[in-house]
């Protein structure tokens, strides 16, 4: 009787099922309650209220964001609310794919829908010239609807602001029959060729193209897995990926003439086309019924039905040898527009594509395929002109998964791969492949003794002593950078009550990410991330302009709840801590301290030996917050980049923003040019209004005493765990003195000298170096050789000379001799190394 109940917890639908539900609802203040499960009774009126003074809950892409008045959230995702009416004991939970809130494809429990579509492996089954039949049948279709197209002269202009009109032959570039590789012709053939796909932004489209007729306004079909992979792209809701041989649709304010060497986005389709061709293969070799295959960050995999069967290491030599030959035909790769009822049809032996179909493309809407050689696949593209393209090939490896990542569904095999224009670049790829697996942070580790895992605590380090040296020390380094650039170090619970995480908006959507548990009979959870209780002690007392800004720095221990499976040596851990700082300032000092966190990142990777990149991610479609406020702050982080960088060295990445505020993506590159994004710097402008956070302006103008701040994430190292991990590989286990966890060893060449070894250990110690003494019966030459394989930086030889003048003889682990030092000259040379940080 004292609540009113708006809306259900993560449901936006105007039908309820009868079933017991589990429902959270707020009150005035935003506090929640859980209510007791209750039968839902059959109502015609069980939709949403949105009256005035309505709270409701929303589902986002990452966080849940509470609708109140004057504060309108993005709209909602759809979800399956078959899920939450099962009883489940969690509800709606968010990212995470089990049992009770998994993707489902319909009815109780796990689904098969592959059953007998496979039943044994068969070479070039006879459903392959089906496919290709009904292909062909749409085709006609579609190319009668091409011919009523109104061919228009358009203009194309380049990066450089070149305006082309005609090709060289003369004739006047036209809508619907110039390409992208009609144009590049124009400059040189060579660049034609080696071009891989176009970026095109349009000046605007001819009256007869319809994006919808077109097939791009419905869901890509790939998206999730992409987003899974973390695939990145240029191209945006203005700028659009388009095959080197798909007519242009309309004059071109940029084309854009991509290459794999130098563009990600060229590497994405490159790799994209390949996992066609892969998926070609299979078919051909095995009648696999192929699911999805999207392009990774670094290569491709297919994923594919075989029944009860399975992928063998013996399987990859005929594969590669299939793609050969896929390669020397040069099939083209050939872009179509289908109505989900053909595709319904084009794909009537597949019940995963079909799935695909029913569930993604919208009844009544468009989508596409793509065809290369007897391969039809569902794909929005674009891809590579043909197959020659792909000069080199290779599978890498394979697994077993579920389809829609649910282990509940059919069991599917996935093949992994990897593919260049280039054979060379295939065998440095091998080549490198075999240097990273010698500088595998969970091989180096072991080998040193620096960690430990325990199935006790799985997901957990143990961090050994001589780990913990370095673990330590890259929070002091940290903690030195804070000193020196005005932060605050601040220390806040490990545990709270799950009511701040449904005020911070994180509950709903992440919830099953968090360890919960019961306290007292109210739901606490381990903290995932330090921001909400940062908020809770910004706004635990009066704030003026005066304090602003304010950096609250924090080393906390986080937990996340990772799956298992996911689990990864240090770069997927449950435990871990971050350099967590968060900066709440007025909007006139974005610019000031988003420059600061820059030249903090600048030293950081610079001490390093790590390059960087930078891209500024802008305003989303879903974005919530004023315009001015979005304009304002993205104008402030491009001048703080320009002012870092300078114009040029930094990129727009349109439209990636977070949905509450624009960020400054840092992608760094390690010794072995791998991209690693650990660094990063954010705006938030929603979590101080959800925390109702606001400073004393000092006006005296009715209505602008108090404003609010803005808030700034900023990480510099990210995980402390996965930045050990990037450095330990970095560095391939030969860590500079300054990181080092042994940095010294003194070795007698008789045992005469152990007490004066001891004596030189000890004043190491007492400048805090880590040093030891070889008191092993070894011969010489093997404690050499073990000092070196222990990768401490120094060896200091005792002999008799050394013993007389009290010195000792300096090597170093590449066992080059420095030569003869007095201990206190060896000492002072050994603290100006380690204050350089080298």
């Amino acid at each position: 009787n004292e609540y009113q109940v708006k809306d259900w917890t993560g449901i936006q639908s105007t039908t309820l099922p009868s079933h017991f539900a589990r429902f959270t609802i707020y009150d005035k203040f935003g506090r929640s309650e859980l209510a007791k499960l209750k039968p839902l009774k059959k109502s015609s009126n069980m939709g949403i209220d949105k009256s005035d003074g309505a709270i409701s809950v929303n589902k986002t892409a990452k966080f849940s964001t509470l609708d109140a008045p004057g504060v309108k959230q993005p709209e909602p995702t759809k979800v399956d609310i078959s899920a939450i009416a099962k009883g489940g004991k969690e509800g709606l939970q968010g990212r995470r794919a089990n049992a009770s809130t998994g993707p489902r494809i319909e009815g109780e429990g796990g689904v098969s829908i592959g059953e007998d579509s496979f039943v044994k492996r068969t070479a070039n089954p006879s459903w392959l010239n089906d496919r290709v039949s009904v292909y062909e049948t749409i085709k006609a279709r579609r190319q009668a609807e091409l011919d009523g197209k109104k061919p228009v002269e358009i203009t194309v202009t380049m990066p450089d602001g070149k305006v082309l009109e005609k090709d060289k032959s003369g004739n006047a570039f036209q809508a619907w029959t110039t390409t992208p590789y009609d144009v590049a012709c124009t400059i040189s053939q060579g660049l034609a060729d080696s071009s891989t796909v176009a970026r095109v932004t349009y000046a605007s489209f001819v009256e007869d193209y319809s994006l919808a007729e077109d097939g791009m306004e419905g869901e890509d079909t790939l998206m999730d897995a992409m987003e899974d992979a973390e695939v990145s792209s240029d191209a945006s809701s203005k700028t659009l990926l388009w095959d080197m041989t798909r007519p242009l649709v309309g004059p071109v304010s940029k084309l854009e003439l991509c290459k794999f060497a130098d563009d990600n986005d060229a590497k994405t389709v490159f790799w994209h086309s390949s996992a066609h061709m892969l998926g070609e293969a299979l078919e051909h070799l095995y009648g696999c019924k192929l699911t999805i295959g999207p392009p990774l960050a670094g290569g491709f995999y297919y994923d594919s039905y075989m029944g009860s069967d399975a992928f063998r290491e013996a399987d990859y030599s005929p594969v590669e040898a299939e793609v050969k030959k896929i390669t020397k035909q040069k099939q083209k790769f050939e872009r179509m527009v289908i109505t989900k009822e053909e595709g319904l049809e084009l794909f009537g032996d597949n019940p995963f594509k079909q799935e695909i179909l029913k569930t993604k493309v919208a009844d009544g809407t468009r989508t596409t395929v793509y065809k290369c050689g007897d391969l039809i696949d569902l794909c929005r593209g674009p891809h590579v002109s043909h197959t020659g393209k792909v000069k080199a090939f290779a599978a890498t490896r394979h697994s077993a998964t579920n389809w829609l990542g649910d282990t509940d569904n059919d069991t599917l095999q996935r093949m992994y791969g990897i593919s260049f224009p280039d054979t060379k670049m295939l065998k440095v790829w091998k080549q490198n492949q075999e240097k990273a697996k010698e500088r595998d942070h969970r091989r180096i580790a072991a080998k040193q003794d620096l960690i430990m895992f325990h199935e006790l605590s799985a997901g957990s380090a143990f961090w050994l002593p001589h780990g913990a040296r370095i673990y330590n020390k890259l929070i002091e380094f940290i903690k030195d950078h804070y000193w020196k650039r005005g932060y605050s170090e601040i220390i806040t619970p490990n545990v709270f009550n799950l009511d701040l995480w449904h005020k911070s908006g994180h509950a709903l959507h992440y919830k099953d990410a968090m360890f919960c548990f019961d306290v007292e009979g109210q739901e606490w959870a381990m903290k995932p991330m330090n921001c909400p209780g940062h908020c809770l002690m910004f706004a635990n007392s009066i704030r003026s302009w005066r304090d602003l800004p304010i950096r609250f720095a924090d080393f906390g221990v986080l937990h996340r709840n990772e799956l298992s499976g996911a689990l990864s040596g240090l770069t997927r851990v449950r435990r871990f801590q971050q350099d967590d700082a968060h900066i709440y300032c007025t909007e006139e000092q974005i610019e000031s301290e988003v420059l600061g966190a820059l030249n903090f990142m600048k030293d950081v990777y610079t001490t390093f030996g790590m390059t960087y990149k930078l891209e500024l991610s802008t305003r989303p479609k879903k974005a919530l917050g004023e315009l001015e406020l979005w304009e304002k702050a993205e104008a402030a982080l491009a001048n703080a980049m320009d002012e870092f960088a300078g114009k040029g060295g930094w990129r727009v990445n349109p439209g990636d923003g977070a949905f509450y505020g624009p960020k400054i993506d840092i992608k760094v590159m390690d010794a072995m040019d791998r991209v690693h994004q650990c660094a990063t710097i954010q705006l938030d402008f929603q979590l101080p209004i959800r925390f109702n956070l606001e400073y004393n302006t000092g006006s005296k103008e009715k209505g602008k005493e108090f404003a609010r701040p803005v808030m700034v994430h900023r990480a510099m190292l990210g995980s402390v765990e996965r930045m050990f991990a990037v450095l330990c590989e970095h560095f391939g286990g030969k860590w500079p003195l300054w990181l080092s966890p042994r940095q010294v060893i003194v070795i007698p060449i008789h045992a005469e000298f152990n007490d004066f070894c001891d004596e030189v250990r000890q004043k190491l110690h007492d400048e805090k170096f880590y040093a030891d003494v070889d008191v092993s019966k070894a011969t010489f030459q093997k404690k050499v050789r073990n000092a070196q394989v222990a990768q401490y930086n120094f060896q200091l030889v005792v002999g008799k000379s050394e013993f007389d003048n009290g010195s000792v003889n300096i090597r170093t682990r590449e066992n080059k001799v420095e030569g003869e030092f007095k201990v206190e000259e060896m000492i002072e040379m050994l603290k100006k190394l380690r204050s350089e940080f080298k």
